[in-house]
């Protein structure tokens, strides 16, 4: 167990200040209307569960937090609104699923499957909720495919997300019906936003350990460094 002060060295808390900087940017980039709310997607959802890749779980909430709280101080009310807080939720289960493989990446998404289920609403859209059985099979594929990891993270910020969304706002049978190909699409599309996002940041950061210019090798995951890239950049 580590003690807490091993998360708030130097180097965990530039690395936090970095990715909060980073994050609060990219929550300012919308890419999709949330259905039932005024809060939208954003490359946010791209970014954030791959700080805690990145940086560790305790580290990575620390800045997710930090880049909502700036948000929220920049845009004031204006944000504020049951959607913008339900939202904050999804992200830190998704880096969750991101940082670290265990139980709760299978745990989490069963429990929203049998809240979902259990109300009346979501009773009768049962089958919206089988899409969180691919954490629970992703979570199987986790350390063999970063798409499968990035797939498992996504769908389990969709379900805590959705599952929150029904108990706040109960939205009605036929809406969730006609989200199920909407949902497809974007969390594809979420998914490669993921997985994109941390092969960039793997590689620039390797390349920055390549030369020399910062030593932060244990940051880096050979398995997804580009052969060849740092050669052809020289």
């Amino acid at each position: 167990m580590k003690n807490i002060k091993d998360y708030f060295n130097k180097k965990n808390i530039l690395f936090i200040v970095i990715f909060a900087v980073i994050g609060l940017i990219a929550l300012q980039v919308p890419v999709a209307q949330i259905v039932g709310s005024k809060t939208k997607f954003t490359l946010f959802d791209f970014f954030g569960p791959v700080a805690s890749g990145f940086i560790g779980l305790v580290p990575g909430i620390i800045a997710i937090f930090l880049m909502q709280l700036a948000n929220f101080l920049i845009h004031g009310a204006n944000v504020i609104d049951p959607g913008t807080i339900i939202k904050f939720f999804p992200m830190l289960f998704a880096a969750l699923y991101f940082a670290k493989k265990g139980k709760a990446n299978i745990i989490i998404p069963a429990i929203a499957i049998v809240a979902f289920i259990s109300h009346p609403i979501g009773r009768q859209a049962w089958y919206y909720s089988m899409y969180w059985l691919i954490p629970i099979v992703c979570y199987f594929l986790r350390d063999k495919s970063l798409l499968g990891r990035s797939l498992g993270t996504t769908f389990t910020a969709h379900a805590v997300g959705s599952t929150l969304y029904l108990y706040v706002f109960g939205l009605s049978k036929a809406i969730w019906t006609s989200l199920i190909p909407v949902v497809a699409m974007e969390r594809i599309l979420f998914a490669f936003g993921i997985m994109a996002t941390y092969l960039v940041f793997n590689n620039v950061l390797n390349i920055l350990v390549e030369k020399k210019w910062v030593k932060l090798e244990f940051l880096v995951d050979k398995k997804y460094v580009w052969a060849g890239l740092l050669s052809r950049l020289s």
